[in-house]
């Protein structure tokens, strides 16, 4: 799974790269280095113009909140377990089908993180995990594959600004091989050539989008083990994605 990433680019950088027409961040967010489910983080979208419109659609960058509400939902704390979707089966499961059909995204990140047990063995018996940060060798933004949902609040007045609660989840799908030995899960990314059809919300056949996705490329991403403190939602820095001298893991 991808339950942690880190985040610290700044909008306007974000635009730049990824070549977003309508800036619709109302408030800068700050650097992220522990995003963490229901966090607010960045997403690339592509709205689909009104029907009164002659506009094309147009690439946004906007605010939305980690963990997945479909629109069908009652209760939304049903994102709180949405976090991540499984390749294998987001074409197909109800929670995820429809975003999956014409409401994809990209969500940029820095690296993401995942737990490695140990032989080691904590007080209770169990395996001590090791957290690792994986980030591009290169040092560049990752785009991982994501689904957006909009849930409409029925608490809440018609004329209300927050009455649409923007969420989304991440693609995840089998490691590849240098980093499976971490996890056996990692997200997936979306290669800046396959983007415009990723993020085109027109309805196209699942085969033709579940081919736009695939894993890093081997030796694309470097894995390396950083400090247990991000296993702290709380704690946040620059300092959780510094790599541990070689005699501390």
């Amino acid at each position: 799974m991808c339950g942690r990433y880190a985040s610290s680019r700044r909008p306007e950088d974000l635009v730049e790269e990824f070549e977003i027409v309508e800036n619709r961040v109302p408030t800068p967010l700050p650097a992220d280095w522990n995003v963490a489910p229901t966090k607010e983080v960045y997403a690339v979208v592509v709205r689909p113009p009104s029907r009164e419109s002659e506009e094309p659609a147009q690439r946004q960058l906007r605010v939305l909140t980690w963990g997945l509400v479909p629109s069908w939902a009652k209760d939304p704390s049903i994102g709180n377990r949405m976090i991540n979707a499984r390749m294998e089966t987001v074409a197909e499961k109800p929670a995820y089908r429809r975003a999956f059909a014409t409401r994809r995204c990209l969500l940029p990140a820095d690296g993401y993180f995942e737990w490695y047990p140990t032989e080691e063995l904590t007080a209770s018996g169990k395996p001590r995990k090791q957290p690792f940060f994986i980030r591009p060798k290169d040092h560049g933004t990752l785009a991982m594959a994501g689904l957006y949902e909009i849930w409409r609040d029925p608490t809440k007045a018609d004329d209300d600004p927050e009455r649409f609660r923007w969420t989304c989840t991440v693609i995840t799908t089998d490691a590849e091989d240098s980093l499976g030995h971490i996890h056996d899960r990692m997200p997936l990314m979306v290669e800046r050539e396959r983007w415009a059809q990723w993020l085109d919300p027109t309805p196209a056949d699942q085969a033709s989008l579940l081919d736009l996705l695939e894993p890093a490329a081997p030796g694309r991403l470097e894995a390396y083990p950083v400090s247990t403190a991000v296993g702290n939602v709380r704690n946040n820095g620059p300092e959780l994605v510094e790599p541990l001298p070689l005699a501390e893991p």
